[in-house]
C-alpha cells in the first residue's frame, strides 16, 4: 500500500525543517517566573497582530477556552454559546467542573449564531434564573464544517454584548483559516472581544500550544487561572519558537488547504453513496452518507486504500486539509473516493 494520507485533523502536522530549526535555536527561561524571552515574544506578536493588550501562551487551545471562561464568568452564571460549539462538546463538560457555570444553547446555522438568536436567551434579573454573563463564539465552527464568522457578522453580537453587560470571547481554534478566507482584518478582533484564545497547533502546524489574548487585567488573572490549572510551563520558548515561526511562515499557505478541501468537495458530490456535503469555505470538509451506508463503512472502505478520515456522527464523516497534505496526495485521495464502490461499504 502506498504511504497513509491522513485526513483526520489538522492537528496531526508535524514539525517543518525550518520550524524545527527555529525550535532549537529559542532563548529560553523559566516561564513561571516570567523569564522565557520566547513565550514573551509570541505572546506580544499575537496581541499586537489582533490589536489586545496581552497575551498568554498555554498547552491546548481547550485550557485557553477554559481559562477565558472562568475569568469572565462566576459560579451560578450562565453562558451563552451554539449547541456545536467546541467549549460545549468536547471540553469535557469544563464550563460545569472549573466554572461552576450553566450553558445556555442556540442552534444556529452550521453553528453560526446571530444577535436575534442572542437575545431571548439573554436572562433577566430574576432569582430563579442564573446570569447570563458570557457569549461564545467559534471560528471557524468546526461542527459546522469550518463556516466562516465576518467581522460583519461579528461586530453587531459585540454591540448586543456591550449593551447588556455580557462578556465576549471566541474560540478562535481556526481563527486564521477564516482570516484568509474571508480577507478581513485580524487587527479589528480586538475591537469586539473580550477574551481570544488563537490555536497555533492546527492549520499553522506548530506541535503544541494556544494563546490566550485579552486585556491588561484579563491576562492577570489568567495567570493565576493557568498555574492552577496545572499549565504553568517553564522553558516552553522551544515551542512558543514554533508558534513564531508558524505565524511568519504558515498564514498565507492556508489557502492551499482551503483549494484541496474545495477539491475534495467537488469529488464528494459525484459518488453515489454520499448524501449532502456542508459548503467548503475552509479546510474541513464534511458529508453525510446515504441511506443504507455508515460512517463507520466509508470510513474502513477508505482507510484500506490508505485513505484515513474521522466520524462526526452515525451518518456523517469529516476530512481535514492542512500542511502536510499535498495537492498529490489531495488527487490519490479524490481518485479513491471516486473510485469506492458501495457494494465495499
Amino acid at each position: 500500500m502506498e504511504d497513509i494520507i491522513d485526513f483526520r485533523s489538522d492537528t496531526v502536522t508535524q514539525p517543518t525543517a525550518g520550524m524545527l530549526a527555529a525550535m532549537m535555536q529559542a532563548k529560553v527561561g523559566d516561564d513561571v517566573y516570567g523569564e522565557d524571552p520566547t513565550v514573551k515574544e509570541l505572546e506580544q506578536k499575537l496581541a499586537s497582530m489582533f490589536g489586545m493588550e496581552a497575551g498568554l501562551f498555554c498547552p491546548s487551545g481547550t485550557m485557553t477556552n477554559q481559562i477565558a471562561i472562568k475569568c469572565f464568568t462566576q459560579p451560578m452564571d450562565e453562558v451563552i454559546c451554539d449547541q456545536t460549539a467546541h467549549v460545549y462538546r468536547y471540553e469535557v463538560g469544563g464550563i460545569a467542573f472549573h466554572s461552576q457555570a450553566s450553558v445556555r444553547l442556540l442552534h444556529g446555522e452550521r453553528g453560526i449564531v446571530t444577535p436575534e438568536m442572542i437575545i431571548p436567551e439573554i436572562n433577566e434579573d430574576n432569582i430563579h434564573y442564573p446570569e447570563s454573563s458570557l457569549v461564545v463564539l467559534e471560528n471557524t465552527v468546526n461542527k459546522g464544517g469550518g463556516a466562516c464568522y465576518t467581522l460583519a457578522q461579528i461586530a453587531p453580537i459585540s454591540e448586543l454584548c456591550k449593551a447588556r453587560g455580557l462578556k465576549l470571547h471566541l474560540d478562535g481554534a481556526r481563527l486564521f483559516n477564516a482570516l484568509v478566507a474571508t480577507g478581513d482584518s485580524a487587527a479589528d478582533y480586538g475591537k469586539y472581544f473580550d477574551g481570544i484564545s488563537i490555536c497555533l497547533s492546527k492549520g499553522l502546524g506548530a506541535p503544541v500550544g494556544s494563546v490566550l489574548l485579552g486585556s491588561a487585567e484579563t491576562i492577570r488573572k489568567a495567570i493565576k487561572i493557568r498555574k492552577l490549572f496545572g499549565g504553568g510551563m517553564r522553558q516552553s520558548g522551544f515551542l512558543a519558537a514554533a508558534g513564531i515561526y508558524a505565524l511568519d511562515h504558515h498564514v498565507n499557505r492556508l489557502a492551499e488547504d482551503h483549494k484541496h478541501a474545495a477539491d475534495l468537495e467537488s469529488a464528494l458530490l459525484k459518488t453515489d453513496y454520499v448524501q449532502h456535503v456542508m459548503p467548503v469555505e475552509t479546510n474541513i470538509v464534511i458529508f453525510k452518507v446515504k441511506a443504507g451506508y455508515t460512517a463507520k463503512g466509508v470510513i474502513a472502505a477508505l482507510k484500506e486504500q490508505g485513505i484515513l478520515c474521522g466520524a462526526t456522527g452515525i451518518d456523517t464523516v469529516r476530512f481535514v486539509t492542512h500542511l502536510d497534505i499535498s495537492s498529490e496526495m489531495t488527487a490519490r485521495a479524490i481518485h479513491e473516493i471516486a473510485a469506492l464502490q458501495p457494494e465495499r461499504i
